[in-house]
């Protein structure tokens, strides 16, 4: 098999638990596992905790232009729009994803409608994916609205762009731990989870081959659809029988 030269993509991962640094996140666990195979192929790493930083609620680009004293989101989006492949993190809480990635979603969204220089929303020609871990159900809940709503502002999302790990329902162990109930584990929890393994790493090589073919053709072509142009008025003439 020939081997493919990642190297020239950037990925960020931004995990969305709701534990401030230096505190352990399993969610993080999770994602390294992702970020071992990304050092392997030589992919250039970003990796944000959204919780360390002063980011503002809102849907508008700079929320400090709406009444807040701070926010961080301005330059932390520099960051996520240096990269090809954009990894999502977060535990499960009531059935749901975090809300601090719920946060990042509506401020994703606020520079959604922003357009590249072909004319289409910014984030054409990126792609991204989600790791979620808990210790209850909801993996699949949780990648269903992440993934929709990523691509809803523009990402490309891959075949099997989600992966995770939850445990028993209920108070226990989670991914990562190296005890249980007092006892030392030869094997931290979640390691030896054949299925866990074999997502994550199914989801990380995914996002890698569609991100180097979207990069090796520069993105979509704006053939159809461009703001710009639409905006400008080459649109369909629907009126005209030849486009029915």
């Amino acid at each position: 098999m020939e081997k493919i030269d990642f190297s020239p993509l950037r990925v960020v991962y931004i995990n969305c638990t709701l534990k401030k640094s230096p505190e352990t996140s399993h969610t993080a666990s999770l994602m390294a596992v992702s970020k071992a195979i990304m050092i392997k192929e030589k992919v250039q790493i970003d990796d944000i905790r959204l919780i360390d930083h002063e980011v503002a609620s809102g849907v508008y680009p700079n929320m400090r232009e709406h009444g807040w004293e701070t926010d961080e989101w301005p330059s932390l989006f520099e960051r996520v729009f240096k990269a090809d492949i954009l990894i999502m993190g977060t535990p499960i809480w009531l059935g749901e994803k975090s809300s601090v990635a719920q946060k990042l979603i509506e401020r994703l969204y606020a520079m959604s409608g922003k357009t590249n220089d072909k004319g289409q929303y910014l984030f054409y020609g990126k792609v991204a994916g989600c790791v979620i871990t808990g210790n209850e159900d909801g993996i699949k809940h949780c990648a269903m609205g992440i993934l929709y709503a990523l691509q809803h502002v523009g990402y490309s999302i891959p075949p099997q762009a989600d992966s995770g790990w939850i445990g028993k329902v209920g108070p226990g162990p989670s991914y990562g731990d190296t005890d249980c109930k007092g006892k030392k584990l030869k094997t931290p929890i979640g390691f030896d989870s054949d299925f866990t393994n074999r997502n994550i790493t199914f989801m990380t090589y995914n996002l890698l081959h569609l991100a180097a073919l979207l990069k090796a053709n520069n993105g979509y072509p704006n053939y159809g659809n461009s703001r710009e142009k639409w905006d400008n008025g080459e649109r369909w003439n629907f009126e005209n029988p030849e486009y029915r």
